[in-house]
């Protein structure tokens, strides 16, 4: 592990197949299937700069180096979480590739400038602040909440990163769409592709994956739904290959 420090109730995780580990903590930050099938969705070019917004502990950036040669960036607002990324890209060896980023999205382009990157992911806090519950741990409840940054704040930061005609990829829950796509054509970032995946066929569809083109023309795909689980409550046949690679190249 390239003598990386693990700290408290982390523990280090396979990241699926792709021969890479990732520092992980229930209590802190856990990456889930959302982050998994965003990194397979996202359209990365095969050179040049990639972003990753709301990077967490760089499930995304980690995933995303199995796809591309580009380098890719992360930020990440809460300073224990940018460290656990920073430490799993240095456990893969892979810091002359992924650079993570301690800070806050919305102030990013005053470092970076406008349009400096090819492609931008994010996997944004889903729960708007409407004055509910907030979980009691506050990494999780950052992680799940826009306390620090809205989706309007995330779509305004992934336009003034991504360059024209550049491509932003996002998932959130279905429930939102409408407001989504509202926010991002307010943003001159035109929905391209949109993709729902459910847990099971005939069940709602429980998240939504969205390609966005910065000034494109209107014209958006609904692509085929993304099932989950079979009848048989084992993962589908799509999921398989997300998560474990083709058939014929699994264990």
């Amino acid at each position: 592990m390239n003598n990386v420090p693990i700290y408290g109730n982390e523990r280090v995780d396979d990241l699926l197949t792709h021969d890479l580990r990732i520092i992980q903590s229930d209590e802190v930050f856990s990456f889930s299937m959302d982050a998994v099938l965003l990194a397979r969705f996202a359209a990365v070019p095969k050179y040049g700069k990639v972003l990753d917004l709301c990077s967490g502990n760089g499930v995304i950036p980690l995933l995303l180096s199995t796809r591309t040669k580009a380098a890719i960036e992360g930020i990440e607002i809460q300073p224990r979480v940018a460290d656990m990324a920073r430490r799993s890209v240095e456990m893969n060896g892979l810091t002359e590739r992924i650079f993570i980023r301690e800070g806050d999205l919305r102030e990013l382009v005053k470092i970076t400038g406008h349009g400096v990157y090819d492609a931008v992911t994010v996997n944004p806090p889903y729960m708007p602040l409407t004055g509910g519950d907030l979980k009691l741990n506050k990494y999780q409840a950052i992680a799940r909440h826009e306390i620090h940054c809205s989706l309007e704040d995330v779509a305004v930061a992934a336009m003034r990163l991504v360059r024209p005609g550049g491509k932003v990829s996002m998932v959130h829950k279905p429930q939102r769409l409408a407001e989504i796509i509202t926010v991002l054509r307010q943003h001159r970032m035109e929905p391209k592709l949109v993709r729902f995946v459910h847990p099971r066929a005939g069940a709602e569809a429980n998240m939504v994956l969205i390609e966005a083109l910065r000034d494109g023309k209107p014209d958006v795909r609904i692509l085929p739904p993304l099932i989950v689980y079979g009848e048989d409550g084992q993962y589908c046949p799509e999921i398989m290959d997300i998560y474990y690679g083709p058939k014929e190249g699994r264990p």
